[in-house]
């Protein structure tokens, strides 16, 4: 794939996911007890929408580690593997939530209601997240696809996802911050996520006019 075409395609499906889950977050702060059904499962679609556009980023964001230097091919392949098993896991968890609110006679929060989800999207995609991101910072600080404070950044917020895999042994009390389904297990991750998605979508994008730029300089030149 051509270097500039990665970055955009990088780029694009970053923003758009990250657009996808800012929308999404909020939903669940909506209501303070079981929430109606078309705001659960209204959340969960814009949910996996946003899960689905990650996947293109994290497939496109290996082909630009590839074009730009194959050196650091292995690290995009790690970034890719760990990106979509996040992915995958975290839409189960979406379907297995829609499947029982739908399933029932009566508006219930599947954060609580439906057992192990939580632990998927909690302290498991806290793992798989990590990686993902500790793979993508050290592609990018090496091979200086993008400004080195954005592979700085993906550490950062690795160790802060590595900081609540413990939280399984902390009961399923979305009001308690480090719960297995805490607002900070999960929310707040998510609404970090998000950001740090807006940030790095913009970076990247950026990173694709200046060197379309240079190009269209040494052609003129």
């Amino acid at each position: 794939m051509d270097t500039v075409l990665a970055r955009r395609f990088t780029g694009w499906s970053c923003l758009a996911a990250a657009a996808a889950f800012i929308v999404e977050v909020p939903l669940y702060f909506v209501y303070s007890g079981p929430p109606p059904d078309a705001n659960v499962l209204g959340r969960l679609l814009i949910g996996i929408l946003a899960l689905g556009f990650l996947l293109i980023f994290v497939t496109t964001f290996r082909e630009f580690i590839k074009s730009v230097d194959s050196r650091y091919e292995w690290v995009g392949n790690l970034a890719f593997a760990t990106g979509l098993s996040y992915v995958v896991v975290t839409l189960v968890s979406s379907g297995l939530e829609a499947g029982a609110v739908i399933e029932a006679d009566h508006p219930i929060d599947p954060t609580i209601a439906v057992s192990g989800t939580y632990i998927l999207y909690g302290s498991i995609g806290r793992m798989l997240l990590g990686f993902f991101l500790v793979a993508l910072g050290y592609a990018v600080t090496k091979s200086n696809v993008l400004p080195r404070r954005t592979g700085l950044s993906a550490y950062v917020l690795a160790a802060v996802n590595f900081a609540f895999i413990p939280s399984l042994f902390f009961g399923n009390e979305p009001s308690f911050f480090y719960a297995a389904n805490g607002w900070g297990t999960t929310a707040s991750m998510g609404a970090i996520l998000s950001y740090w998605l807006l940030m790095m979508g913009i970076v990247t994008l950026r990173s694709t006019r200046s060197r379309t730029h240079r190009l269209s300089d040494g052609a003129h030149a």
